[in-house]
This record gives structure tokens, C-alpha cells and sequence, in this order.
């Protein structure tokens, strides 16, 4: 039983695998298609393997302009650093310098101011030896001085040493503080006088001179007036601006005291700036901010008579600007309460006012008592003693009234080896620091140039004698060679022209952040005036700053100002 179970149930298998061999076969046919695509799928594949896979795109990176200029000005500010540290590093660690040559000519310099200055920065000093002569011993940056007055910037920031610069020379350069007080032209000698509190057993002493250049500047010009001089305040040198600076605050103190009458309150408070050139401009508008940012906010008991009065004789403030730029200073002074007194003219000066004669819209003059607290006289120069009496010995400067006569070269005419430079000499252009600063400049390059044709000349000299005592045609040959090669560096020397002064623009603060620029940039001017002129006037004076040091105490004292405030005690 048991086997023929097991023969049906191999018999009914062999039947179902019988009837299911045509399925089989009818497949047979669509398998074989699937395994050539199988084929081709798969040789694609492995095409598509054997080559690198693209790399997928990246995302784009959002602000990559602004990261970049990141960097930049992380690495401008490194850079900026590192060389802010090396002209430090430089100027306090000077090399050894070359002893004087006894040989050589002697060359006197009168002035510490922008002229002598600027000659002594671009000056070989190894060509000649070398005397500077001045009264002060220190270079003053003369345009920020106003600043000094009501303390936006500390005097000692503006004030480079004189023998900081000395130092930095090649060859040795002698000093002397002290006053010129006769310039002796026939016997080429220099009468100085040590006026020091402290003198030693020589106070009065010659110097003599080969070469002579006078820069010893102007005085402040009073016009005759009666009375400027004993009352008022000049403003050209640090003792001038410390001066203000101890009257303002006076005034205010003083208007303060205790049953002042309101008269003499308003004549105390009363601040008259006469002459309306750039310093008077600037002083005004220094002043007039110095009120309104910090005497106010700490003595408010002046505001209602504190006064700014601005007097000029000529019918329009700063005349060398343009007509648009002189209006837009009237009337940003207008709205800085700053009043404008034009064309009044100064008479008589007493310790309490002064008498101005004013001229009416219809023509007619009248007599008008101005009384005030502080009086600072901001107008023209006159000439120094010592430059007057070296006028007298020339007879070609007998017609000169305001200081020498120069010629192309600024040579002092009717003199020889005599140049002047700044405001003591007569020239075409106005008495400014810029004119004063070219002026230097190119002396140095005159006296450079003096110094190699000199040398050229003597070896031109050296080689024909050389010439004449030569023992065969080959060495006669050679030095006919040198003395061609000679000859034409001592033409390309002497291709020096006259002086020609470039100018480059002029700058005046008028107060309440702005400031008035007349720039020369190609073929023309450029003028403007606001607040964006008034950083470019800051960066201006910034970089005019004479060392590296003055720069970062400039910067230094405008950051203070604007965190703490002007520092309103006295002294």
C-alpha cells in the first residue's frame, strides 16, 4: 500500500512538471531579451564607473564682497600698524652721524619755522657743514594752532624738537638757541644773543658764514595802532595760544564773581577776534565750539551773554576763497551765532574796548566804541629788526618795505650766497606755510645741486691735469673719455630751473564740524564746504604733521576731546 501511494504521488509530480514545461518554453523567449538588456545596462555602468563622478555644485556663498573687504582692511590695518611701529623704532634709535669737514663750506640757516624746516628735511647735509640758528628749538605746526586755544589739541602735539630732526641726518648738524641780531654782510658774520633765563659766561657771540639762508619769519603787524600791542593777544606761537587759553577762561571766571554787574558781565563774555584771514576764521569757529560743547554744559550761567564778534576791515572774510565759499562761511557762522563786523576798521585799542571806524551801506563812517573781554589781533605780518637792518646795507633793497627782495632763485638781491625763504621774503605768491614749505624744498634741491656740480667741477679739473701728464696715447684716450662722461653729468646738474610755486589748495575750519576747502586738481578748483570737508581737513592736517609722532598725538588728543570733552580749567 505504502509503495503505491508513493508511485501516484511521482506519477501526479511527473504530470504538473509535464504541464508546466510549455509555460516554461512560451518564457523562454522574453528571458533572452532581458539578459541583453541586462548586458548593455551593465556595460553602461561600468562605462559610467571607469569615469570620476562630478562632484555636486556647491551652494554659492552670500556676502563674499564683504568678506573680502574684511581681509582687506585687516590686513591693511597689520600693515598700517607695523609701519607706525618701525618710523617710531627709527626715530628713536638714530644711526652715528659723520663729523663736520673743515673744508668745507659753511652754511648758516636762520629759523626753526616751515622754510628752514622743509630745507633741512631734503638737505645732504654731508655736502657742507651745516648751522641752524633760532630762537626756539622746536618746529611748530602752525596751522593747527587755533585748536591749542580752547584745548582740542595739547600744544606739545604740534611741537616736533628741532634736534629730533637734526639727529636724523647724515652728517652732523650744529644748534644754537639763540636770537639773531645782526646779520653783518661784508664780513660774512651772524651777532647772536642767548636770551635763556639761565646764561653761562658767553651770552653774545659771531658766527660766521659761507652760505647764508634767512628764515626767521614776521612779527605781528599793528599797524601803528595804538594800544594792540599792550591789550590784545597775537596768535602765532605756543605762548600765544597758552595765553588764550588762561584769558578765556579768566573772562569766564571773572563774569562769575560774585555781585558782577550784567554791564561788566557782558563786556567779560564778549570774545572780539580782529582779522578775518584762515587764523581769525578758524579761531572764531574754534572758540564758538568751545562754548557750545563744553562752557555751556559746565558754566551754564553764561550762555545768555557769551558772545563770538569776528571784525575785518575788507568788506568779505577769507579773500583768497572762492565768492561761494565766503557766503557759505557767513552763513555758518550766522547760524553759530558768530557775528560778522566787515568793513570795519580798527582805530584806537583800550583794556576795555575798542574804537572801530565802520563803514554804512550809504558810505558814511562812524565812530563805534566795541567793548570787550578777550581781544585776539589775527592780521598781517611785519618785518623783523634783524631782516630791516640787513635791508639797510643793501642798496638794492632800498625800495623793499615788507621784507626782501629775491630773485628766480630767492637769492636776496643785490647780495651773493644770501637766500631768504617764507614770510620774511618778497615774492609773487601770498606769506603762507605752503609757499614757505616749497620754498625750502627747493633750496635744498638748489644746494644738492651746487654741491654735486661742485664736486663734478673739481674732478674735471683733476683729470686735465691728469691729461696733461700722460705718459702714452691709450691713457690720454681714457682720460679724454672721463672727462666727456664729466661734462655730461655737469650738464644734466645744472638743468635746474627757478623756483615755480604749485598750488595745492586751501583749508579753513568754520566751526560746528564743517570746514571750506578750495582745492586745485587738474586744470581747475575744486570747492567745497560741510562736514565730509571737514574730515578731509582733518585727514589733511594729519598727514601735513611733520613726524609720526605728532600724528599719533594729534590723533590722540582729537579722540580725547570728542570722549571726555574739552578740559576747561585754566591752566
Amino acid at each position: 500500500m505504502a509503495s503505491s501511494s508513493a508511485a501516484m504521488q511521482l506519477s501526479s509530480l511527473s504530470r504538473r512538471s509535464l504541464s508546466t514545461r510549455p509555460q516554461l518554453l512560451r518564457s523562454a523567449r522574453p528571458l533572452r531579451f532581458s539578459q541583453q538588456q541586462f548586458q548593455r545596462s551593465t556595460r553602461r555602468a561600468y562605462a559610467d564607473a571607469s569615469q570620476p563622478a562630478l562632484p555636486a555644485p556647491k551652494p554659492k556663498k552670500r556676502f563674499g564682497f564683504l568678506r573680502w573687504t574684511w581681509r582687506l582692511t585687516w590686513m591693511s590695518s597689520l600693515g598700517l600698524v607695523g609701519y607706525l611701529a618701525y618710523s617710531v623704532y627709527d626715530s628713536c634709535h638714530p644711526v652715528d652721524q659723520i663729523e663736520p669737514d673743515p673744508t668745507k663750506k659753511t652754511l648758516v640757516i636762520l629759523g626753526s619755522g616751515w622754510g628752514s624746516v622743509s630745507l633741512l628735511k631734503k638737505l645732504d647735509t654731508e655736502n657742507y657743514n651745516v648751522v641752524v640758528i633760532s630762537p626756539r628749538n622746536y618746529f611748530l605746526f602752525t596751522p593747527l594752532l587755533p585748536s591749542c586755544t580752547t584745548g582740542q589739541v595739547e600744544h606739545r602735539s604740534i611741537m616736533e624738537p628741532i634736534r629730533n630732526i637734526l639727529r636724523q641726518k647724515k652728517a652732523h648738524v650744529k644748534f644754537y638757541e639763540a636770537e639773531a641780531t645782526k646779520i653783518d654782510y661784508e664780513r660774512r658774520v651772524i651777532s647772536i644773543s642767548d636770551d635763556s633765563e639761565i646764561k653761562g659766561e658767553i651770552s653774545h657771540t659771531e658766527v660766521p658764514f659761507d652760505m647764508l639762508v634767512v628764515g626767521v619769519g614776521a612779527e605781528n603787524a599793528t599797524f601803528g595802532i595804538k594800544g594792540v600791542k599792550e591789550h590784545s593777544c597775537f596768535l602765532k606761537e605756543v605762548d600765544d595760544a597758552q595765553k588764550i587759553r588762561k584769558r578765556i577762561m579768566d573772562c569766564v571766571e571773572t563774569a562769575m564773581f560774585k555781585d558782577q554787574t550784567p554791564d561788566e558781565v557782558k563786556r567779560l563774555l564778549h570774545m572780539v577776534v580782529v582779522g578775518g584771514g584762515p587764523t581769525g576764521v578758524e579761531f572764531a569757529g574754534e572758540l564758538q565750539d568751545f562754548f557750545e560743547e563744553d562752557l555751556k554744559k559746565w558754566v551754564p550761567e553764561i550762555q545768555e551773554n557769551f558772545r563770538v564778534t569776528l571784525v575785518e576791515a575788507l568788506p568779505n572774510v577769507l579773500p583768497m576763497f572762492s565768492k561761494q565759499l565766503i557766503d557759505y562761511t557767513e552763513s555758518t557762522f550766522k547760524e553759530e551765532k558768530i557775528t560778522i563786523r566787515a568793513k570795519t576798521m580798527v582805530k584806537n585799542v583800550t583794556d576795555k574796548f575798542i574804537e572801530a571806524e565802520v563803514t554804512n551801506p550809504d558810505g558814511t563812517k562812524t565812530l563805534e566804541k566795541i567793548p570787550y573781554g578777550l581781544l585776539v589781533w589775527a592780521t598781517g605780518n611785519a618785518v623783523r629788526p634783524v631782516v630791516r637792518d640787513l635791508m639797510s646795507q643793501l642798496p638794492a633793497q632800498k625800495n623793499s618795505r615788507r621784507g626782501l627782495a629775491v630773485n628766480e632763485y630767492l637769492v636776496v638781491n643785490g647780495a651773493e650766497n644770501v637766500w631768504a625763504v617764507g614770510d620774511c621774503a618778497i615774492t609773487n605768491y601770498a606769506p603762507t606755510a605752503q609757499v614757505a614749505g616749497q620754498e625750502g624744498a627747493f633750496l635744498a634741491r638748489l644746494f644738492n645741486t651746487m654741491a654735486k656740480t661742485e664736486n663734478v667741477e673739481a674732478e674735471l679739473k683733476q683729470l686735465s691735469e691728469a691729461q696733461a701728464t700722460a705718459k702714452s696715447d691709450e691713457e690720454r684716450n681714457q682720460i679724454f673719455d672721463e672727462i666727456r662722461e664729466r661734462q655730461k653729468q655737469l650738464r644734466r646738474t645744472k638743468q635746474i630751473g627757478p623756483f615755480q610755486y604749485s598750488h595745492q589748495g586751501s583749508l579753513a575750519y568754520i566751526g560746528k564740524e564743517r570746514a571750506v576747502a578750495d582745492i586745485s586738481w587738474l586744470s581747475g578748483n575744486i570747492a567745497s564746504g560741510g562736514t565730509m570737508t571737514y574730515l578731509f581737513w582733518r585727514s589733511a592736517y594729519l598727514s601735513m604733521c611733520f613726524s609720526t609722532r605728532n600724528r599719533l598725538l594729534v590723533a590722540m588728543d582729537w579722540i580725547k576731546a570728542k570722549a571726555f570733552g574739552r578740559d576747561v580749567s585754566r591752566e
